[in-house]
Formats: C-alpha cells, sequence, structure tokens
C-alpha cells in the first residue's frame, strides 16, 4: 500500500481549524451567557415589581424560612414573607442603583481624565494629586465614614460608589487620552486652532469609547459588590425596602437550615456579577483580537 493511499495519509488531509477560530467559540458561549444573565437581572429589575406575586411586604405565608411550594416557588423569609416577591422587587435597587452609579461615575471620571491630558501641567498635576488620595481610600472604609457622617440613604449611598469608582475611571481615562494626544490628528486639530473641549469631544472620547465602556462594565461589578456588601452590614439600603444583599442579611439566621431566603438573593447577586464579567471580558476580547 503506497503512502497516498495509506489511512494515515488520508487522515492528514483533513480540515484543521485554525486557532482564531478554535477560540472564536468559547468566547461567543460566554458573550451569549453573560448577555443572558446580565440581561435577565435587568429585565427583572425593569419588571420585576409588577409581576411580584404578592405585595413585597406583606405577611402572606404561615411558617418562617418555609421550603420551595407552588404558592412561594423561594420559600418565605424570616417574618413568613413570599422570597421571589422580594427578590423580584429588590433586584431593581440592587441593579438600578449600581447601574446609576456606574455611569456617573464614568462619566465624571472619563470627563476630568480626557480635559487633565489637555490641561496645563501645573492643572493635570493637581487633579492627579486629588485623585490619587481618594484612590488610595478603601471603598469601604469611604463608605463607612461617610455612612457614620451623614447616615444611610440612596442617594449618599450613590454618591459614596460615585466617590469610591470615578478615581480609578480616571486614572484610566488620563492615561488614554495623553497617548492620544501624541497622535498625528490631535496634533493637526491643534495646528488648526480647535480649542480643548473640540478635541476632547471630537477627537479623543471617539477613539477610547470602548475601553472607557469596558471599564464602566467593571466599575458596575464592583458597585454591586459594594452596595451589597453595605447592606450585608445593615449600612446600605434601609427596611422597608430592601436590595438583594439586605435580603442576605436580613434571613441570614437561615443559614444553618439552608434555607432558600438566604440561598436565592446570594445566588442572585453571583448570577448578576458573573453575568456582567463574562460579558465584559468576551466583548475585551473581541476587541482585542480586532485590533491585532
Amino acid at each position: 500500500m503506497s503512502q497516498a493511499n495509506s489511512p494515515r495519509a488520508a487522515g492528514s488531509q483533513l480540515p484543521v481549524a485554525s486557532p482564531s477560530r478554535r477560540n472564536r467559540a468559547p468566547r461567543y458561549a460566554m458573550r451569549w451567557i453573560g448577555a443572558i444573565l446580565f440581561g435577565f437581572w435587568v429585565l427583572v429589575a425593569i419588571f420585576g415589581p409588577m409581576l411580584a406575586p404578592h405585595p413585597v411586604g406583606a405577611l402572606v405565608g404561615d411558617d418562617m424560612f418555609a421550603g420551595a411550594s407552588a404558592a412561594f416557588p423561594l420559600g418565605t423569609d424570616y417574618l413568613g414573607r413570599d422570597m421571589l416577591s422580594r427578590i423580584l422587587t429588590g433586584a431593581r435597587y440592587t441593579v438600578g442603583l449600581a447601574l446609576i452609579a456606574a455611569l456617573l461615575a464614568s462619566s465624571i471620571g472619563a470627563s476630568l481624565g480626557i480635559l487633565a491630558a489637555l490641561a496645563p501641567k501645573w492643572l493635570d498635576e493637581t487633579v492627579s494629586r486629588l485623585n490619587d488620595a481618594l484612590i488610595s481610600i478603601p471603598s469601604k472604609m469611604l463608605a463607612l465614614v461617610m455612612v457614620s457622617a451623614f447616615g444611610a440613604s440612596i442617594p449618599l449611598l450613590i454618591i459614596t460608589a460615585v466617590l469610591s469608582y470615578a478615581p480609578g475611571a480616571f486614572r484610566i481615562s488620563r492615561s488614554l487620552a495623553a497617548n492620544l494626544t501624541t497622535l498625528e490628528y490631535v496634533q493637526v486639530a491643534r495646528t488648526r486652532g480647535e480649542g480643548r473641549l473640540y478635541i476632547a469631544g471630537v477627537e479623543l472620547l471617539p477613539n477610547m469609547i470602548h475601553p472607557v465602556l469596558a471599564d464602566m462594565g467593571m466599575r458596575f461589578v464592583f458597585i454591586v459588590l459594594l452596595l451589597s456588601g453595605m447592606s450585608f452590614l445593615g449600612l446600605g439600603v434601609q427596611p422597608p425596602i430592601a436590595d438583594l444583599g439586605s435580603l442576605v442579611r436580613e434571613n441570614i439566621g437561615g443559614l444553618s437550615e439552608g434555607a432558600l431566603a438566604v440561598i436565592a438573593p446570594a445566588v442572585a447577586i453571583g448570577t448578576l456579577t458573573i453575568g456582567a464579567n463574562l460579558l465584559i471580558d468576551s466583548l475585551s476580547a473581541s476587541r482585542d483580537q480586532q485590533g491585532d
């Protein structure tokens, strides 16, 4: 039998997928999983309170920490309230507050970062040093100080999250903008006599929008965890309303029993952050490959 007709030779002629094609399938899978998880919780935040089968504070169960049943798919909490209704309502505060704070933190940080890169040296140094002072303070420590000084409220939680994470957005945006200002098209715009605001809005921002959006997605994840941690400590969203972190804290007594009242909101926080992370990572990897 000749070598050309041998099974090994025939098998060697089979097409082999390129490395880029083999890596593309897992990336698409992560993107879809992340989009489904994140989109699900966004839809829950929008429509959840309208779909809640019971009023959020109604004592509808006879037993506390009851298991799943047809009447209560996620059981009841420590007072006999329907956990499904409370999660559908609490997700609005977790997702909504985190989205608002992430948008504000990224917008403020990116705007200051771009303007600092275009500003005179003394102003850039002043703003950067103030930013370094803020970023050196741990986010949870800053949140504890703010709540201790001014009391817990929804506006204060948003302000605290913005103060905690805008400095990181500033640092990334300033680094991107400083690199872009050395390119030829920015130098041409300066030669034409264009002002700083024009260069910032027309020449710089469109060319750095994708990294800024990816960073905003990471800020969203960090803020979800910060707000959930604050609520777990009893310093976040206050009763009678509750977010997902509050639901874990108030039902912590059922942890030894493995109650759904503790497990369900914890799983909700986990799937929300995992979905956002998978979506951000897959989109960032896709942009990097397109750039290569």
